[in-house]
């Protein structure tokens, strides 16, 4: 079938489709796909993030459920680390999402980030104008969470949602790895358990954005949570959009010159004396620059 085609059958619900090409844009045909789909405005994006173990899939799946309740058709792009053996998505946590795993309006997708630095698959955006233009109202983004370099989530999502646990130090962790400082609210999973009324005053002394408690295993506080998100999403703007834009742009820029065909060479250069690191950087960004 033809990227056409495959685009047809998808926007007809074959998954199978959807599937393929969403394996289309993390290959070299990412192109093809993105030229067929023309200009449109992206799905709502909520980004999912936390350390490891915070309970963002159970979350992420409880808020699925709360979404589709108002007949939402939602996509779940969940960011791995690539394998080191096969350069694939790890599947893990995937298992807390399978009450939605029948459901023909609910798409799960794992993602690798096949190297890419900042937490998100360079194919993570292509992936989103993907499902935009599938019809899906909705793209939840849930990222491994393991410190600062997971605050790209910020350059997609709308708003980005970090998820904590009770005690251990979580306020204290998060705020030396960067992640609140592009948090739009702040989620404390696990808070029947000791310690959540703590966390929550020591966040508040590092945060003034809002926060929540939620038992997300039992579904409380994911209506509340839901409600934060949608106000959020009402008062955003274009300027934040564009900042959001300028943010991918330059994640990805950033990512292809890390493969630059020149930069071994630059690199020598500097190394051997020969050349001093502003001019090495500045020919790397234009070829022809002398200074």
């Amino acid at each position: 079938m033809t990227i056409e085609e495959l685009i047809a059958a998808a926007r007809g619900g074959s998954q199978r489709a959807t599937g393929r090409l969403l394996s289309f844009v993390e290959s070299p045909r990412r192109d093809e796909v993105l030229d067929a789909l023309g200009d449109l405005l992206p799905a709502q994006v909520v980004g999912i993030t936390g350390p490891p173990g915070a309970g963002k899939s159970t979350t992420v799946g409880a808020l699925v459920g709360a979404y589709r309740l108002a007949g939402k058709r939602v996509a779940v792009l969940a960011v791995d680390p690539s394998s080191p053996y096969s350069g694939g998505a790890l599947l893990g946590d995937r298992i807390r999402m399978a009450a939605h795993i029948n459901d023909p309006d609910v798409l799960i997708r794992s993602v690798a980030t096949r190297g890419h630095l900042g937490g998100l698959a360079a194919a993570v955006p292509a992936a989103i104008r993907l499902l935009s233009a599938l019809g899906y109202d909705l793209v939840i983004l849930e990222t491994v969470g393991v410190g600062q370099s997971e605050i790209e989530i910020a350059a997609v999502a709308d708003p980005t949602v970090v998820i904590l646990n009770p005690g251990a130090g979580d306020a204290v962790q998060a705020a030396k790895a960067g992640l609140l400082e592009v948090a739009d609210v702040v989620a404390v999973n696990k808070a029947d358990r000791d310690g959540a009324d703590q966390t929550v005053r020591d966040l508040r002394a590092e945060t003034d954005v809002p926060i929540l408690k939620l038992v997300a295993a039992q579904g409380d506080g994911i209506a509340e949570l839901k409600e934060v998100i949608e106000a959020h999403h009402r008062a955003d703007n274009p300027a934040r959009r564009a900042a959001r834009a300028r943010s991918q742009v330059l994640s990805l820029a950033q990512s292809l010159l890390r493969q630059h065909a020149g930069l071994d060479g630059l690199a020598e250069s500097v190394a051997e004396g020969r050349m001093d690191p502003y001019t090495a950087a500045a020919r790397l960004v234009v070829p022809d620059s002398a200074n």
